[in-house]
């Protein structure tokens, strides 16, 4: 894998080479305000060091960046932002959404009527069979990286 990190925008950010409004740091992780937010009060967490995707993200790290999130949610909630509820949103990999591709977990207010939402396909309301859920958790589970459980 490359090393993108010279040209990564969230990295030159950690490293200040570009501005930021900044929540929260630590060693490992910072908050910052999205530029382009889903609500008033949107924050990006992302990891200092460059990962351009979740499992390029050491376990350590990835903790202290839920741990980041989860300061930052509860601070919504204090603060004078309209939050009366609070989306993590992660999108890992193009189809999935992502577009800078540098790790951030987004930390998103919410509040009734706000107009912002999930999409599900047309087959959410299916319940598949149990043995088929066994099958599918079988799979994934052999092919966890060790360390999980």
């Amino acid at each position: 894998m490359a090393d993108n990190s010279s040209s990564c925008i969230f990295c030159k950010i950690a490293r200040g080479e570009i501005p930021a409004s900044l929540v929260a740091e630590t060693d490992t992780a910072l908050a910052m305000m999205d530029i382009q937010p889903v609500n008033p009060g949107h924050v990006l967490v992302i990891p200092k060091s460059h990962a351009a995707y979740l499992a390029d993200v050491d376990a350590k790290i990835g903790c202290d960046i839920f741990q980041l999130a989860m300061r930052v949610a509860a601070g919504l909630r204090n603060s004078e932002v309209r939050c009366e509820g609070v989306n993590f949103y992660l999108a890992d990999g193009k189809v999935a959404g992502q577009e800078v591709f540098h790790v951030h977990l987004h930390v998103i207010p919410r509040f009734e009527g706000d107009g912002f939402g999930l999409r599900y396909s047309p087959k959410y309301g299916e319940h598949p069979a149990r043995e088929e859920l066994a099958k599918i958790a079988g799979s994934i589970k052999g092919a966890m990286v060790k360390g999980g459980s």
